[in-house]
């Protein structure tokens, strides 16, 4: 049967059949209401062109129509019917023709043809470009288009202000964005739920989570897009109780509904608090609300569960899932991986049909986790039989991976042949050298970091401070530990002292390392008095200075074996054997036993 339609611009041969015109046009277009194409063509098929009394409708609806239902083929026979026809004059045929090529054409250089090419272009013409250029990513084009549009003297709509800021914020041009903000106060536009929408969401995505709440605070009955794009800029930008809190204050007594999005942008805010009680509350809501089979609602149960550490609980919502994807499967090799069940990730990566790149990232920190290298050299490999490169998740975990391992040739192979580089990268290969006994090529990657202009963070500062420490740099390691502070903003954390601890302890520096550890917060952790502990001990000029570290830790942590050996054993090497008895007996009356250490290899 052919359904392609038949030419509909000759001249009428048989006028006294006309009467049936209206009924045939009619039938058409009610076909194409319920999206019945074939249907439509059929009868076309069978109707002259002179029984059409309004073509330019019949054709702007059946093109329509193909949109609708995605038949670009269609689309394209209508296309040239159009133009034998001399209907690309007419308007509303024209947008019509628009819309179908940048929803379905295979590239925006087709739709821009179509429409450079119109006769009549209004601000749904303008709007149309607009958001095919979106679509398509190619947002400087878009931001483009409005400025023609604009110097035609045309006035933009809501649709093509929205568009507008969506390029902005795609670009991270939030100065801009703040431009086209104007523009909608200016043309009235402000308590327009869709632009608000993407407003605030232009603000969330570049770090303006307060302008967010200020765009959102204005709209007197916000929608549910506006209560998910402001509670995904509060998540964006880590402010995850906000989140919540707002969450809670719309579902109590503001009337919010919410949708598959706005519980996926809660339970990323539960996940991240390790809210796993609140956590159970959001699972309550979707059972009642009755989304809770969705796809993407369940990956964001699972990563939830998983950052909880209710591995089992992730686990039992995949089981339960009907439909599972690449993002499910990445969410529950999450969940495993972050609560250190390594071998567990190993083993359902091997059971998986599919596998995006998440997944490898995922499983080749696993083999980190394991210092597995052998494992995770399979891994690569199979990452580079898919022809996959320049993915900076992955490349990163393999430069962490090889670090760990101790392979650092291999690690500064992977970094020296990667297109695209983030502070996970950096921080990957600086900790590599750190570890591996490279202190001084660690401690130069990382001012040729600072000279690039890249800022250091938290962990980047344990790397360069742990490199010192081993390279025995004390005076360098005192700098970075108050550039850290003073240039930086940064903290100090319980490992930023550790390594200070050890870079003084093994250049002798008993007396500095008591005193800035007696300052610090953290001054209660014992681990930390433990690491001085060691160096003091096996210094017979610092007896007295350990013996003072060995009761604190005493006090601090009872059960902890090291500190009572050690003392024990400095008692004897010094010749006080009583007090070292002394010593071992407290151990037994407070049951204290010594850890027995474990060890494996992994052979390469």
């Amino acid at each position: 049967m052919n359904l392609i339609p038949k030419r509909h611009f000759t001249q009428c041969l048989t006028p006294s059949i006309s009467l049936s015109s209206p009924t045939k046009q009619s039938r058409i277009l009610d076909l194409c209401k319920s999206g019945r194409l074939t249907d439509a063509i059929r009868i076309l098929n069978s109707t002259l062109s002179c029984d059409i009394s309004a073509k330019p409708i019949l054709y702007a609806s059946l093109l329509q129509t193909c949109t609708k239902l995605s038949s670009f083929t269609h689309g394209l026979h209508f296309h040239a019917h159009v133009i034998k026809s001399g209907l690309e004059t007419d308007r509303y045929v024209g947008n019509s023709l628009l819309a179908l090529y940048f929803k379905l054409g295979p590239d925006m250089s087709e739709t821009r043809k179509v429409f450079d090419g119109m006769f009549v272009k209004d601000a749904i013409s303008w709007t149309s470009m607009m958001s095919g250029y979106v679509r398509g990513k190619q947002h400087v084009e878009a931001l483009e288009v409005y400025g023609e549009m604009v110097s035609f003297g045309l006035e933009p709509n809501a649709f093509t202000l929205s568009s507008a800021v969506k390029a902005c914020s795609e670009i991270g041009d939030v100065i801009l964005g703040r431009c086209f903000h104007c523009v909608v106060i200016t043309r009235g536009f402000e308590l327009n739920q869709f632009i608000s929408s993407a407003l605030a969401f232009m603000y969330g995505a570049n770090r303006e989570p307060v302008d967010a709440r200020r765009v959102f605070d204005e709209m007197p009955e916000p929608d549910v897009f506006c209560w998910t794009a402001v509670l995904s800029a509060y998540s964006k930008n880590d402010l995850y109780e906000e989140a919540l809190g707002l969450f809670y204050v719309g579902d109590r007594g503001k009337g919010l509904v919410p949708d598959e999005s706005t519980f996926g942008t809660v339970l990323t805010a539960c996940g991240n608090l390790r809210k796993v009680k609140r956590g159970k509350e959001i699972h309550g809501k979707l059972i009642t609300s009755g989304i809770s089979s969705n796809v993407v609602v369940e990956s964001s149960l699972l990563d939830m569960y998983g950052k909880c550490g209710s591995v089992r609980e992730a686990r039992r919502v995949f089981n339960g899932m009907s439909k599972k994807n690449t993002v499910s499967w990445s969410a529950l090799l999450g969940g495993y991986c972050q609560n250190g069940e390594h071998e567990r990730v190993i083993e359902m990566f091997r059971e998986m049909e599919e596998k995006d790149l998440y997944c490898f990232g995922t499983v080749l920190k696993s083999c980190a986790g394991l210092a597995a290298v052998r494992l995770g050299k399979e891994v690569h490999g199979q990452y580079v039989r898919r022809g996959c490169r320049d993915n900076v998740i992955v490349e990163s975990a393999l430069v962490d991976l090889y670090g760990k391992s101790g392979c650092v040739d291999f690690a500064t192979r992977v970094y020296s042949k990667m297109a695209i580089k983030n502070m996970i990268t950096w921080n990957a290969m600086l900790s590599a050298l750190a570890q591996n006994g490279r202190g001084e090529e660690a401690v130069g990657f990382f001012n040729d970091m600072v000279k690039k202009g890249i800022k250091p963070d938290y962990i980047s500062f344990i790397a360069v401070l742990t490199a010192c420490s081993h390279t025995g740099l004390a005076e360098e390691g005192r700098n970075y530990f108050a550039m850290m502070t003073e240039s930086y903003g940064i903290k100090p954390g319980t490992e930023h002292y550790s390594c200070m601890i050890d870079l003084l302890g093994r250049a002798g520096l008993f007396e500095e390392a008591e005193s800035m550890l007696e300052r610090a917060e953290c001054r209660d952790d014992a681990s930390l008095w433990g690491v001085l502990l060691g160096p003091c001990a096996a210094n017979p000029d610092a007896l007295a200075i350990a013996e003072r570290i060995a009761k604190r830790m005493m006090e601090l942590e009872p059960k902890y074996h090291m500190s009572y050996v050690l003392l024990s054993n400095m008692y004897k090497s010094i010749g006080r054997h009583g007090d070292a008895l002394k010593i071992r007996r407290l151990m037994v009356r407070r049951g204290v036993t010594k850890t027995i250490g474990q060890s494996w290899i992994d052979a390469h």
